[in-house]
C-alpha cells in the first residue's frame, strides 16, 4: 500500500480576484508561501519518500517551501499534474464568464473532468508503483483534486478544496482509495486555507450544481 497526500498550491492574487487561473502560469502571494510553510509544518509530523508537483509556478513553489519544512530535496516536476485547462475562460471572472459563456455555453479550448481524470489518475497510481509501500506529497491544483475525488469517491459530496489543503488517498491492489477529505494531520487542523476552487472558479461552481 502507498499513501499519497494531495496538496493545493497556495493563494495566488488570481485566487483572491477570483480570475480563472487554469494553465495560465500565477506566481503564490505572501499568504499563499504562508499556506505553503503551514502545510509543510503539518507533513513535517510524517515520514516522506518523495514530493512531487505540477510544473506551474504555484505549485511548484508551494512544493519547494513545503520540501524545506519536512528535509526532502526540491520537488519533482510532473507535467501531467498541472491544472485542467479552461481555454478562454482563463484570467476571467465571474461576471465576464457569464458575460461571454452564458449559461452553460461551452467554453472553447476547456478542459472536460474527464480529461482530467484521465492523465491524472494515472499519472498517480505510477507514482505509486514506483514507491510501493511509500508516502508521497503530491502538490497540485483545486480543478485537478475535484477531478480525482469525483472519480475516486463518487457517491459523496466533498466539501471545499481551499488553498493549502491537504487529501490523504491510498493504493491498494492498483486502485485509489480516499483515505481522508481534508486531512488534519493527526488531528491537527491547518485553518489557514483560503479560497475553495468553486468559488474562485466559476466554470468549477457551474459544474458543481446539479443539474
Amino acid at each position: 500500500m502507498t499513501n499519497l497526500y494531495l496538496v493545493r498550491h497556495g493563494e495566488t492574487d488570481w485566487n483572491r480576484a477570483r480570475r480563472i487561473q487554469g494553465s495560465t502560469d500565477i506566481a503564490l502571494n505572501d499568504t499563499g508561501r504562508g499556506q505553503a510553510a503551514a502545510a509543510g509544518q503539518l507533513l513535517a509530523r510524517r515520514e516522506w519518500d518523495l514530493i512531487v508537483a505540477s510544473p506551474l509556478s504555484r505549485a511548484h513553489e508551494t512544493a519547494s517551501i513545503i520540501a524545506e519544512q519536512i528535509g526532502l530535496p526540491g520537488p519533482q516536476l510532473v507535467a501531467d499534474l498541472v491544472e485542467r485547462r479552461y481555454g478562454e475562460a482563463e484570467g476571467l471572472n465571474y461576471q465576464q464568464v457569464d458575460e461571454r459563456f452564458p449559461a452553460d455555453s461551452e467554453v472553447p479550448g476547456r478542459e472536460t473532468r474527464d480529461e482530467v481524470t484521465l492523465r491524472v489518475v494515472p499519472t498517480l497510481l505510477r507514482l505509486a508503483a514506483e514507491h510501493p509501500g511509500g508516502s508521497v506529497i503530491v502538490v497540485s491544483h483545486g480543478g485537478v483534486i475535484r477531478s480525482v475525488l469525483n472519480e475516486i469517491d463518487p457517491q459523496n459530496t466533498h466539501g471545499t478544496i481551499t488553498n493549502g489543503s491537504i487529501h490523504s488517498l491510498r493504493v491498494v491492489d492498483g486502485s485509489l482509495e480516499l483515505i481522508v477529505f481534508d486531512d488534519p494531520i493527526d488531528e491537527l487542523s491547518l485553518h489557514c486555507g483560503t479560497g475553495d476552487i468553486e468559488d474562485q472558479n466559476a466554470i468549477e461552481q457551474r459544474e458543481a450544481v446539479p443539474n
